[in-house]
């Protein structure tokens, strides 16, 4: 039974990908175990660009600290923004990534602007990184800024990325799109390698007793697979691109579901985060099972069969879908 997949040219021995998430990728160790308990990647946690941003305020403040007494003490110095510090142990840690596991290291950065981690991406690929994942996260508040120019944004940071390097870039969507597809089209043609569906926004609560704005991380639910689901199916095959799945993959049958629809990968993280990195190998043994049960011999033999273009019923990802739903529900 072949398991292989193929994403962004790299050749993966399943689609058990590990999503980024810190808790898990941050420590060396852990990557180990991924790749002994079946893990065909890893995505690193990200680097967020707000770091880069202070990292480069405080080196210009002890720059040039005293330095109006002295003013030639400023040219001895390179400009600050040349330097990184908090970057350079993220940097260190896709070297000793790549040096512990022989599975493609995977590195992503978060941002919502072109800003230095721009520059940044050619020092991860320096590193080794086999690939990179933009993680483009944005909650627009100005009532002046249009929808166009929000995505807009989107293809400005992917060219400027993809102008440096030569690893391929997957990019991490929205689902919030006034025209998923047609925004789907405009990365594919900017260069994405792969579309990452879909981001998930983690939404604020508030603490009644320290009358706080507080974060509140919810791990995802199997739920959450439906969105990423339907829109892996109706793009399949449309365009010429790669897929990864995020969010609420929890179980084999899943993963099934998403390859079936025409994703090349799975990303696992809340599953893990629950219930350990072992939980990859019990994943892909419940695949081996089921394939076996229904004569599949591969993964490539299901990727993409049913998908809209290649599903009986072309409408039951559309509108039509919807009525259908509405009409079966029974009290």
């Amino acid at each position: 039974m072949d398991l292989s997949t193929n994403y962004m040219g790299l050749k993966l021995r399943s689609p058990l990908v590990v999503g980024a998430a810190a808790p898990l990728t941050e420590n060396l160790d852990n990557l180990k175990l991924m790749e002994d308990a079946g893990a065909a990647a890893v995505v690193l946690h990200s680097l967020f660009e707000e770091q880069l941003r202070q990292e480069q305020f405080e080196l210009h403040h002890h720059l040039e600290y005293g330095t109006e007494s002295f003013a030639e003490a400023l040219t001895y110095f390179p400009e600050p923004e040349i330097f990184h510090v908090e970057a350079e142990e993220y940097l260190d840690h896709i070297r000793r990534a790549k040096e512990m596991v022989d599975i493609p290291i995977i590195a992503s950065l978060n941002g919502s602007s072109l800003g230095g981690w721009c520059d940044y991406a050619a020092e991860i690929e320096q590193a080794g990184a086999d690939a990179l994942e933009l993680n483009i996260y944005s909650i627009p508040t100005s009532m002046d800024i249009t929808g166009a120019q929000l995505e807009q944004n989107y293809i400005d940071i992917l060219q400027a990325v993809k102008s440096q390097l030569k690893i391929p870039v997957a990019i991490k969507v929205s689902p919030f799109l006034s025209n998923t597809a047609n925004m789907a089209k405009q990365l594919v043609e900017a260069g994405a390698n792969a579309l990452v569906l879909f981001n998930r926004f983690y939404q604020p609560d508030i603490d009644l007793e320290e009358l706080e704005v507080t974060p509140n991380i919810l791990l995802s639910t199997p739920q959450a697979m439906r969105l990423p689901l339907r829109w892996i199916a109706i793009l399949y095959g449309r365009l010429a691109v790669d897929f990864a799945a995020t969010s609420g993959i929890h179980k084999a049958q899943d993963v099934l579901k998403m390859l079936m629809v025409g994703a090349n990968v799975t990303l696992l993280v809340s599953v893990l985060l629950r219930h350990g990195i072992e939980h990859i190998a019990e994943i892909e043994q419940g695949m081996r099972k089921w394939m076996e049960a229904n004569e599949y011999e591969s993964v490539k033999q299901m990727q993409g069969s049913m998908s809209q273009l290649n599903c009986p019923d072309a409408s039951a990802f559309e509108r039509v879908q919807y009525m259908k739903a509405i009409q079966s529900y029974k009290v």
